[in-house]
């Protein structure tokens, strides 16, 4: 049985139902719970705790540091460079987003994730 979603094979039993499509366990999380970027209460919290020791993990770090080095990148090859799926990638963008390190920006009709 294969993820309607992103094609996965998914064992028999393992499979998760959300509005009438087959979703692997990732991609059901996903749907329950969507990565919000503007969330008021999360950004008060999350600025208030960034300037703490280990406030960014690691992938975080890596975001941060190709964002520093190339000034801006879209999100599919921000999320290829660092090897990872676009939607854990946009966790960790929302995580940053709260804590204003990062945003979106347009550029030539294309979404540009850079250095807030």
């Amino acid at each position: 049985m294969k993820c309607d979603k992103c094609g996965a094979l998914i064992k028999k039993g393992e499979e998760m139902e959300s509005h009438g499509r087959t979703l692997c366990e990732d991609c059901y999380m996903d749907v329950l719970s969507p990565a919000r970027a503007c969330n008021p209460w999360a950004v008060y919290t999350a600025k208030s705790l960034s300037n703490k020791e280990g406030a960014v993990s690691e992938t975080q770090a890596k975001i941060l540091a190709i964002l520093k080095e190339t000034g801006g990148v879209e999100p599919n090859i921000l999320a290829e460079r660092i090897q990872v799926k676009l939607t854990d990638l946009e966790r960790e963008i929302a995580a940053l987003r709260h804590m204003e390190k990062v945003r979106a920006k347009m550029k030539d009709d294309r979404k540009m994730i850079c250095l807030w």
